[in-house]
């Protein structure tokens, strides 16, 4: 059995986990109903905001967070606006009163920032002198606009870690758009000096949203996530591109739009990851669609809800209308809109989601903040029984004798069993407490199915939410 990943999108991968919120794994249930994962905000929240001269607004802020398991510190790459004509024409102490439609904007300068932590909590801004910000270098600016002949004007820059590919210099990937041009690529050694971007019109893409990347195990392939845009319906939509080599890639397909029965919700930008046997996107929302009502203190917001895939091709939201990661009340760092980075980091025995916060709405004037809230181990979503409930699988092929089951019953219990057709080969002994990839005591020794022959799993809870199981 796999140990919980720490730190990497690409370590939850793991083929023998089955999770609770994939669509059709219960065949039926009665007492126990599918329920989005209950986060815990940090009670020091926010983070970081816009505390330096570059940061002039963080805006969607578009973190992305890792903990480097081989340096033990905490890494973030974020993309604040290093011009924004708006916030720079109008100081903070007029914003309340200015109307933020009145004032002009040209386009602004987004840049990509660094920053550092040693427990994720309490982060360091390092002058890193490397790039000139209004006549010094003493900032953490990684990456701004360059002069032609550089492809550097990166927009909404997904970066990460790949440990996997064997080049040194290749360790460190950013995927990025360049307004009004093409996607982009680069690399790095170590996540701070970066080569020169290599372009890949071939995505076609419009892009302006968290482009981020990953490598899909059950597809041997890299993976793009960025956006399109349908002009007929003049909607965003999340777009999907694959490479092989993270040089050349394929032309960015649709892969999500909005519900027909949810018109005015958009579906902004999507963070996606391999997870257990398949692919999880925290996908967020813009509560808008094509017009703004200032009197609607929902409207021309940004929820972060959750989304499932077999193969990151065909996606499916997860309890729609759920927040995974809830706005705060009016008036908090929160309470506009949430950016979830990419990706959830595990650390001490817990799922860390960073996220972008904004104390405003999306077209208004608002301060921009990085957030952290806290999930149990595959407690994205379950099936939770406050009372009494049972849930059936779907038929599935098992050849061992091991069970393992990732759930809440501090107060109940969980209790398994394996039938065969009719016959029940297996129960286990009660479940209790809190439970991560555990594995259940058997009342006697199961007896092993026959090769190919599948089998059923029921779940008895009392009072307990079930998140995953894993067959081995």
């Amino acid at each position: 059995m796999l140990a919980h990943p720490r730190g990497r999108a690409e370590g939850f991968w793991n083929p023998a986990k089955r999770l609770l919120l994939e669509p059709g794994l219960v065949e039926r249930a009665e007492g126990a109903a599918l329920k989005i994962g209950a986060v815990q905000k940090h009670s020091g929240n926010p983070l970081f905001g816009e505390d330096k001269p570059w940061e002039v607004r963080f805006d969607n802020l578009y973190a992305n967070v890792m903990f480097d398991e081989q340096e033990r510190i905490f890494k973030c790459w974020y993309n604040p606006f290093l011009h924004y004509q708006k916030h720079e024409m109008v100081p903070r102490d007029r914003r309340a009163t200015t109307d933020y439609a009145s004032v002009p904007q040209r386009e602004p300068e987004m840049g990509v920032c660094y920053a550092t932590s040693h427990d994720g909590l309490a982060w360091e801004k390092p002058e890193l002198g490397l790039v000139e910000y209004n006549g010094s270098m003493r900032n953490n600016i990684l990456l701004r606009n360059r002069p032609a002949p550089s492809l550097w004007r990166p927009h909404g820059s997904g970066v990460w870690k790949d440990l996997r590919d064997a080049d040194p210099a290749r360790r460190y990937k950013i995927f990025f758009s360049r307004p009004g041009n093409s996607m982009c690529v680069a690399f790095s050694a170590d996540g701070v000096h970066w080569g020169e971007p290599i372009a890949c019109p071939e995505i076609a893409s419009r892009g302006d949203c968290h482009n981020n990347t990953f490598w899909a195990p059950s597809l041997e392939r890299y993976v793009g996530i960025t956006r399109n845009f349908d002009n007929r319906e003049r909607t965003r939509l999340v777009a999907r591109t694959e490479s092989p080599d993270f040089l050349h890639w394929t032309r960015a397909e649709e892969v999500l739009r909005h519900a027909p029965s949810e018109p005015l919700r958009q579906t902004y930008t999507m963070i996606a990851f391999p997870y257990a046997d398949a692919y999880l996107g925290l996908l967020m929302l813009l509560n808008r669609g094509d017009r703004i009502d200032r009197s609607d203190p929902h409207n021309d917001t940004v929820d972060c809800e959750l989304a499932w895939s077999r193969d990151t091709v065909r996606w499916e939201r997860i309890l729609p209308g759920s927040p995974l990661i809830p706005r705060g009340a009016l008036g908090a760092v929160d309470s506009g809109c949430i950016y979830a980075a990419a990706y959830p980091v595990a650390h001490n025995g817990e799922l860390r989601l960073y996220y972008g916060g904004n104390n405003g709405k999306h077209t208004d004037w608002r301060d921009g903040f990085l957030n952290l809230a806290r999930l149990r181990p595959d407690g994205f979503a379950g099936m939770e029984a406050p009372a009494a409930g049972w849930l059936f699988t779907r038929p599935m092929a098992w050849e061992g004798a091991a069970l393992r089951i990732s759930a809440d019953a501090p107060g109940g219990s969980v209790v398994a069993k394996i039938l065969e057709g009719e016959r029940v080969a297996g129960e286990s002994l009660p479940a209790t407490g809190t439970l991560h990839d555990a594995a259940v005591a058997w009342r006697k020794p199961v007896r092993k199915a026959a090769a190919g022959r599948p089998v059923r799993l029921r779940f008895e809870l009392h009072a307990a939410t079930l998140y995953s199981f894993s067959l081995g």
